[in-house]
């Protein structure tokens, strides 16, 4: 709905954590608009499970912001090899996981200039090495990723 009417372009909601977490209570709602037609008490649990979760994505969002602008700041101090490693950090923000091949080629970038960029992003600790290979090597944006994925963790039964 809030996509439809321009508010979000995107789906940025994760609502089934909240349904998950509160199973018992979803259900037991559920059956009470079926046995009584209760939905009054569903939709007050539902938006409840939006407020809650708008309020986590906007958290979220803030220190996603402040990590990136924090990261961007340190790359600008570096001088002459700035540019490359803030064009390559850009590209981070929506591919966070990368290899020096892929963001040689997705910024048209020379393989020895995307590698340098890298270094530069590894050194000042944006930037995690995590194949552990010595030729073809994985890395990834963990700060991002983690405020990212938090609350995606499995639940325990």
């Amino acid at each position: 709905m809030l996509c439809a009417s321009g508010v979000l372009k995107a789906p940025n909601l994760y609502l089934s954590l909240y349904l998950k977490t509160h199973r018992q209570q979803y259900y037991a709602l559920l059956q009470q608009v079926r046995e009584q037609g209760d939905w009054e008490s569903w939709l007050e649990f539902f938006l409840t499970g939006v407020r809650e979760t708008s309020r986590q994505a906007a958290d979220a969002a803030s220190r996603l912001l402040e990590l990136v602008g924090n990261h961007r700041k340190q790359l600008e101090a570096l001088g002459r090899p700035a540019a490359s490693a803030l064009r390559v950090f850009q590209y981070l923000q929506k591919h966070p996981i990368v290899t020096t091949s892929g963001v040689a080629k997705a910024l048209n970038l020379s393989a020895p200039t995307a590698r340098k960029s890298i270094t530069h992003l590894v050194e000042a600790g944006v930037l995690l090495e995590t194949s552990g290979m010595q030729r073809y090597k994985r890395y990834v944006y963990d700060d991002y990723l983690k405020i990212l994925s938090e609350g995606t963790e499995p639940l325990s039964r």
